[in-house]
């Protein structure tokens, strides 16, 4: 599956919908951002069922800042409207469908209970 460019205009659409996004902040004058390209895409090729999004923190500096990315490449990952991952670093291939196989597994009822009681929208 292609990745999706995400912009201050239609972040909010792809976090809050039902489903698992995927976000890797990234700027073209990262190396380890151009590293991370290849593998991003690999994975999202064998998710069809998972939303890969990007987001150019040189394009979206607004955006970057009030997500708090100060370091890139940076992952984030949501599940129906939830962030439930966010970590800067490249991972590896492996590493990454880790991560997807353990944000599906996710028992949600579970997270919107933590989430409510952390004073979050539910």
């Amino acid at each position: 599956m292609a990745t999706v460019s995400l912009t201050s205009q239609t972040i909010d659409a792809a976090v809050e919908s039902d489903g698992i996004t995927l976000i890797d902040w990234w700027a073209s004058w990262c190396g380890p951002c151009r590293q991370f390209a290849p593998v991003y895409q690999k994975v999202s090729d064998l998710h069809p069922d998972v939303t890969f999004a990007k987001i150019d923190t040189e394009a979206e500096p607004e955006l970057a800042g009030h997500a708090a990315i100060t370091s890139i490449p940076t992952l984030m990952v949501f599940r129906d409207g939830h962030l439930v991952f966010s970590r800067p670093g490249a991972l590896p291939a492996q590493a990454l469908e880790q991560l997807i196989e353990g944000v599906k597994g996710l028992d949600m009822n579970e997270v919107r209970r933590t989430a409510a009681a952390d004073g979050q929208q539910a």
